[in-house]
């Protein structure tokens, strides 16, 4: 059964320590409501939890496989065009000024990129839970999260051109095995006796901005694209304000689907946190009402 509070009804009875709802016909006529009188749908028994259509999404919509599809066949044809220009880099102000004669590398991110964690998401929406790290390192440990589509057959057809794949993620270094564990059972390269799964906190200045770890790769490879799901998987300038972030985006215009290739990922990342100065102190509800103010209407409310 579906319930509409009236924001004007709430207001009026709140003090009163009363609430109120009113049933309706879902196939009543539409009214149009002004937005003091706008009416928020609830559906009786289902909490609020804004993970739900995106896991959901990552879950079920063939437009998600689809579209991870043709970001990894759009990444294997910038390969081919990396592979066959000496000069090409992704990551310029890493590279020295001898990076044509190394031999070639990419990097990944982990989570979302080539690992699908939606299940984590899934449970912690069905448990009425948010995110907390036992939970996150038990089910990272576990080893069982699928492929993102497209990620296995990529990684491997770059694997048979000679290029070494690396997997630099923000999993602390306390689930590297099961995280390995879990890509090696997908079929991902794993580098042989050469260590491509670099963690957070693997060593002391690997941090979550993950520059020290590129700077890794970078003294040996020469990196020909970086693959990652969120603004910190190709630049520590990740965490500014909204604006600050728009402005990182524009200034690197040019590598966006050429060395910088970006894949969809609405759960999570530093866009939504952006909203709330990236502060986890504010309460979920803070949190909530900040995104939002974020929003952009049509009109443009005053």
């Amino acid at each position: 059964m579906t319930y509409r509070l009236s924001y004007l009804a709430v207001a009026l009875l709140a003090p009163l320590g009363l609430s109120a709802c009113i049933i309706v016909d879902r196939d009543a006529e539409p009214v149009r409501k002004t937005m003091v009188e706008r009416e928020v749908i609830v559906e009786a028994g289902t909490p609020q939890d804004d993970r739900l259509n995106a896991t959901l999404w990552a879950q079920q919509a063939v437009e998600y496989k689809a579209t991870t599809d043709g970001i990894y066949a759009l990444a294997a044809m910038r390969l081919d065009e990396a592979l066959a220009d000496p000069d090409w880099t992704a990551a310029p102000d890493l590279q020295g000024n001898a990076y044509q004669d190394l031999p070639p590398a990419i990097i990944l991110d982990a989570d979302e990129t080539v690992l699908d964690n939606s299940p984590y998401a899934a449970a912690g929406i069905l448990a009425g839970e948010d995110f907390e790290s036992d939970s996150w390192n038990a089910w990272a440990n576990a080893g069982v999260a699928k492929a993102v589509p497209g990620a296995v057959a990529f990684t491997r057809a770059a694997a048979a051109k000679g290029v070494k794949v690396f997997y630099v993620t923000n999993r602390d270094a306390g689930v590297e095995a099961g995280t390995a564990r879990n890509l090696a059972a997908l079929g991902f390269p794993m580098g042989g006796n050469v260590d491509t799964l670099l963690t957070k906190g693997e060593q002391s200045d690997w941090t979550s901005a993950k520059s020290t770890r590129w700077a890794v790769v970078a003294a040996d490879y020469r990196i020909l694209l970086m693959l990652g799901d969120n603004l910190g998987d190709f630049t520590d300038a990740y965490k500014g304000s909204p604006a600050e972030r728009q402005a990182v985006y524009e200034a690197n215009q040019a590598k966006w689907g050429r060395e910088w290739i970006a894949l969809p990922n609405p759960e999570y990342g530093s866009w939504e946190s952006a909203q709330f100065g990236h502060d986890y102190s504010h309460t979920p509800d803070a949190r909530r009402e900040m995104k939002r103010e974020s929003l952009q209407p049509w009109p443009a409310q005053p």
